[in-house]
């Protein structure tokens, strides 16, 4: 057994899992093994919906590992992001026994299944420097190995942090934790960040795994499209542990549609717009008295500081505009992240908060 199955849960190593009617490669004309209807739905004209769905698109495998730099075989489909996050925390995690170590300021969903598995939750901050908002990856490998950590998450770009972690940085991070944890690298915004993937990475640190998703550059938000890059093994095990049809027909369509020459060389303008238009809000926000601090970003948002955060949520959503309130998070008590948008919206955007300055 590999060192980094030995990180698996026990119990799960050689879980067989649910074998559904799509499980086998079986030929036929007539198929009677699922108990679908033998008619479609009035509302399916095409009859698209009728079977139950392929659980990892062959098409789609194939196109996102053709994305993302990989074999198919090291690629897991899901339900978005928040599936693998999931998946990997039930597959590495026994109950009050094992940990997952997150980045706070950072995105909730780590926490929150960890919480629901009865992981515990080992928090090291970001630290908030001159440069921004960076990962304490000294602290963040002895608090892994101190608390017996089984996953280690690093948000880059980080979500609302807008902070990126260097790939060598990384993979430092990943060879000492080897046998120890696994570092899973979260690229939801990868696409508009200025360095390479970590997955090119993956080849010489089996204890490393990748989330990407089709949910922000890709604009495809509610077709739910997330994928898990990692070691081969580990995506069988997780397949093993996962939904028997996790990835509709139709998502998988769209997905696949929304992956072609032309719809890809429409969304790398768009990325490159995102980022011009990210350098121009940037500047005009930072030239605003009331914006105490506008910090730098490698993904499409920027997370700002406010002498009255409180008045500019609420002038921006009177304009129509919303935004996140990040007051809550923990060290962004004067905070608001901010979306890119179109150039129209954020010149929305830098209009309100000029006109809330000059009724101050």
């Amino acid at each position: 057994m590999s060192t980094l199955l030995n990180l698996v849960r026990e119990d799960l190593r050689d879980f067989a899992g649910y074998k559904s009617a799509r499980s086998q490669a079986l030929l036929g004309d007539i198929w009677l093994n699922a108990n679908e209807s033998a008619w479609a739905n009035p509302a399916d004209a095409q009859a698209s919906c009728r079977r139950y769905p392929d659980p990892q698109p062959q098409a789609l495998r194939g196109r996102l590992a053709q994305l993302y730099g990989c074999a198919t075989e090291q690629l897991l489909i899901g339900r978005g992001s928040d599936e693998a996050i999931d998946l990997l925390v039930r597959a590495f995690c026994n109950p009050d026994r094992d940990a997952v170590v997150v980045t706070p300021p950072v995105f909730g969903m780590y926490a929150v299944c960890a919480r629901l598995q009865g992981a515990r939750i080992i928090e090291v901050p970001l630290l908030d420097g001159e440069t921004g908002f960076v990962a304490d990856l000294e602290a963040i490998a002895e608090a892994a190995i101190a608390g017996g950590a089984k996953l280690v998450f690093l948000c880059t770009p980080s979500n609302p942090a807008g902070s990126a972690i260097a790939l060598a940085d990384i993979a430092v991070l990943a060879r000492r934790l080897d046998g120890v944890a696994l570092v899973v690298v979260d690229e939801a915004y990868g696409e508009f960040a200025d360095s390479a993937s970590a997955t090119t990475l993956l080849a010489a640190h089996a204890n490393l795994a990748v989330l990407r998703t089709l949910s922000k550059a890709h604009a495809l938000a509610a077709a739910r499209i997330g994928s898990l890059v990692a070691d081969a093994q580990l995506i069988d095990v997780l397949r093993r542990c996962q939904a028997p049809y996790p990835v509709p027909t139709p998502c998988a369509e769209l997905a696949l549609a929304g992956l072609s020459d032309a719809a890809l060389a429409q969304t790398w303008q768009r990325v490159e717009l995102v980022k011009s238009e990210r350098a121009r809000l940037q500047a005009a926000l930072a030239a605003l008295p009331d914006v105490l601090r506008v910090y730098p970003s490698q993904g499409n948002y920027l997370l700002a500081r406010f002498r009255d955060a409180e008045a500019a949520f609420r002038t921006l959503l009177a304009t129509g505009v919303v935004v996140r309130d990040q007051r809550a998070a923990p060290q962004l008590e004067d905070a608001l992240r901010i979306t890119i948008g179109s150039p129209e919206q954020n010149d929305r955007v830098i209009a309100a908060l000029r006109a809330l300055e000059m009724a101050a």
